[in-house]
């Protein structure tokens, strides 16, 4: 929605407004965060903006896609504070955030591979081989046990106890079972998304049922970089109008 202006022209807040459907206050607002450059003014006190403000806004509007509000409401205040490099740095976390998650993908497909497809109805004796108790397993992934807990009070988990302690003991099915809720959590799953996911996939004694969560996942995750890619695109616009 870019408009064919000339570097001299002056625009009204209405005008910079209509081309990209926003109000004049949202133009406003913009400005005052920072994400746009300060308007001029005219003798009455009335804002007047530029070709180059017009780049400004279509740059932060490319960058939300793929960054976030929040980025990229901090990358164009960085730019507009001639902070560059501060905003290509910001630019390069968000990619760097965009390839863990592609690896968490992998991660998640890689655990739903190694799951063993036979349903986890049966657990396997609390001093039989590959069992565990919830600390070791929780330093294991990296969380607390007291997480280990909320997921099998959501059903994502179901330890069995030891005859002797009546210590939590989980077999090698509800290791996996571990494995793959911590994965999708990483991924941005709710535990109520990912509950039914594991009792499809424990009732059905196949991973058919997670096929589709991974597609939208994967997905979404090729939408974030092509719009990485535009928001990159009108940033270097941006750029060399600044000069």
């Amino acid at each position: 929605m870019g408009q064919n202006l000339q570097s001299g022209e002056r625009l009204r807040p209405v005008d910079l407004a209509r081309g990209h459907g926003l109000s004049t206050q949202a133009v406003r607002n913009y400005e005052e965060a920072g994400i746009l450059p300060p308007a001029g003014r005219t003798a009455h006190g009335y804002r007047t903006y530029t070709p180059l403000h017009a780049q400004a806004l279509r740059a932060f509007l490319a960058l939300i896609p793929g960054h976030g509000h929040r980025t990229a409401t901090s990358i164009m205040r960085a730019v507009n504070e001639g902070a560059t490099e501060e905003a290509l740095r910001l630019v390069d976390e968000s990619h760097a955030q965009l390839l863990d998650d592609r690896r968490t993908l992998q991660a998640v497909e890689s655990a739903l591979r190694d799951l063993d497809p036979t349903p986890a109805s049966e657990p396997a004796a609390a001093s039989g081989p590959g069992s565990t108790f919830i600390g070791p397993l929780a330093e294991q992934l990296g969380i607390r046990p007291a997480t280990l807990r909320k997921w099998e009070r959501a059903g994502l988990v179901r330890p069995g106890r030891d005859p002797l302690t009546g210590y939590r003991v989980y077999d090698e099915a509800d290791v996996r079972d571990a494995r793959l809720a911590h994965q999708l959590r990483r991924g941005g799953y709710l535990l109520e998304q990912i509950a039914p996911l594991i009792t499809q996939v424990r009732a059905a004694g196949g991973l058919e049922p997670l096929e589709a969560a991974l597609g939208d996942w994967r997905s979404r995750l090729s939408a974030r970089g092509r719009a990485m890619l535009n928001g990159a695109a009108e940033l270097e616009a941006y750029l060399r109008k600044r000069g």
